[in-house]
């Protein structure tokens, strides 16, 4: 089974497509989140590896998970489950403008894009620990598309 990442120009594409193809009016198959929440919610996930926006440290026992959930979904290529917990700061719960919302996602994506490029990629995740080139764009690629098809995209 192909490992899609966002480091593959064909796979970023696509995501850009898929973006592309969401309207205000499209609905959320679960979640609280409308449209435009997620396109923040991604917008605000992807700022991470641009060190725009930083997480709060996180104890041992959620390091561990998360340091097991990054291989388990690298070992496995699995998607990431419905619903589940994320760190307060990444969360969205206020209106937002639709088409500033998917604006900025898609401005994100082209920094992201520089970024790696010029191998800026940080070398840490507060809740993955330790991350390699590979493990940005396969776990970015993943939350990405996990949104995208909660949105039927």
């Amino acid at each position: 089974m192909v490992k899609k990442t966002l480091h593959h120009r064909l796979y970023f594409e696509e995501i850009i497509r898929r973006i592309s193809g969401l309207s205000e009016n499209s609905q959320g198959k679960w979640g609280k989140m409308n449209v435009c929440q997620m396109l923040k919610h991604c917008d605000l996930v992807l700022q991470i590896p641009l060190n725009r926006v930083e997480l709060s440290e996180i104890n041992f026992f959620l390091k561990y998970i998360g340091i097991c959930t990054k291989k388990e979904m690298y070992v496995f290529n699995n998607g990431i489950p419905r619903n589940m917990p994320t760190f307060r700061k990444l969360i969205v719960t206020f209106e937002c403008d639709f088409d500033e919302a998917r604006k900025g996602l898609l401005q994100t994506l082209n920094d992201y894009w520089t970024a790696f490029k010029n191998e800026k990629l940080p070398e840490h995740h507060v809740l993955f620990g330790k991350m390699e080139e590979k493990d940005w764009g396969f776990l970015e690629f993943k939350h990405l598309d996990h949104h995208l098809k909660q949105f039927n995209v």
